[in-house]
């Protein structure tokens, strides 16, 4: 179900942006696991996280709350995934949540709406948006899925 109409009206602050996305989630049929609610917390408040938890334990969902942030707040945000296929499958799974217009994908092999305000991408495609534009590179928020691959050599 799609998270637009809980976007706030103006600037809010991290409490309202938690109320929102809570009554997005519950409103899903989701309850929040402790360490969601915990991060999701953190990330509303503008903090930087790390979550490494099982498979099947909520990791999307603290991601999107990610997301949703930083759209509230007017930033460009990026999903990376060290492999195409996993950045077509969010990129689907984006658009679901945020609306066609909102979402784009951007590999070696295509690009899908590369000018929206949430990018999926492989992390190769990031370090050269990072490495050619530097500091002027507009990037508000970064969400690393798969992390633990960014140093495999066989990738």
């Amino acid at each position: 179900m799609t998270l637009l109409p809980f976007f706030p009206d103006d600037v809010a602050d991290a409490d309202a942006l938690y109320d929102s996305f809570s009554a997005w989630a519950q409103r899903d049929g989701l309850v929040l696991y402790p360490h969601q609610d915990e991060a999701l917390i953190e990330v509303l408040s503008g903090s930087n996280v790390v979550v490494t938890t099982p498979t099947g334990s909520g990791k999307s969902l603290i991601a999107t709350a990610a997301h949703f942030a930083a759209r509230a707040a007017g930033r460009r945000t990026y999903y990376t995934a060290p492999i195409k296929a996993l950045v077509s499958e969010k990129f689907f799974a984006l658009v679901d949540t945020f609306g066609a217009a909102n979402v784009g994908m951007v590999t070696g092999d295509a690009s899908v709406n590369g000018d929206a305000p949430i990018v999926c991408c492989t992390a190769e495609i990031l370090a050269n948006i990072a490495l050619r534009e530097g500091a002027d590179a507009d990037v508000g928020q970064v969400v690393m899925d798969e992390f633990h691959f960014i140093a495999d050599p066989d990738r």
